[in-house]
């Protein structure tokens, strides 16, 4: 190793997943693939959810959403971050809470709150695009990835109270939403994505 060359920091839920989980994925298993598996999902999450199988969606979501904690943790537990995934892997997060919003938050959550979700997203997905065209190093940061956390639990809250007819979880999740707008906004002025 190069003085040059700095092994990245790992997070606590990347030395659980080094115990527990990334013993069972093979070496050959690149986390690029995993991202891809991600952006291949949303589709089938927005079908199931758009046909209002949110049971099924909810599963799809659990497991697309999954991938990204799992890509991550290869990443750096492996040594592996590649320019592509520091794009892409934020970017098929995006995608999949996006999709996720515009067909479940908009109906059933605030029809504001679904659309700055939105939009914050997209700027911050604008932000990423023009600081890697002018040379910047693009990836996510802590309030980037508090964001993704509280996203996934918003949707999770709203599929439960879906799926279980539990109207009591609609309030919980759209204050998670609301948080997760606040860190959305952090994590634009940062420049994480």
């Amino acid at each position: 190793m190069t003085e040059e060359h700095q092994l990245p920091k790992l997070f606590f839920f990347d030395k659980v997943f080094n115990k527990t989980i990334l013993p069972l994925i093979p070496h050959r298993v690149k986390p690029n693939y995993v991202t891809m598996l991600r952006f291949l999902m949303v589709p089938w999450v927005a079908f199931f959810l758009w046909q209002g199988n949110y049971w099924i969606g909810l599963i799809l979501f659990l497991i697309a959403a999954f991938t990204d904690a799992i890509d991550g943790a290869l990443a750096r537990t492996r040594d592996q971050i590649t320019a592509w995934g520091k794009m892409y892997d934020p970017l098929a997060d995006k995608l999949l809470i996006c999709t996720t919003v515009f067909i479940l938050v908009l109906k059933y959550v605030d029809f504001y709150a679904a659309w700055i979700i939105i939009v914050l997203e997209s700027i911050i997905v604008v932000a990423a695009l023009y600081k890697q065209h002018s040379g910047g190093e693009v990836q996510s940061n802590f309030w980037g990835k508090l964001k993704m956390i509280l996203q996934v639990v918003g949707v999770v809250f709203l599929l439960l109270a879906l799926v279980f007819n539990l109207e009591s979880l609609l309030p919980v999740s759209r204050g998670t939403f609301y948080v997760a707008i606040a860190f959305a906004i952090i994590s634009l002025f940062t420049y994480s994505i």
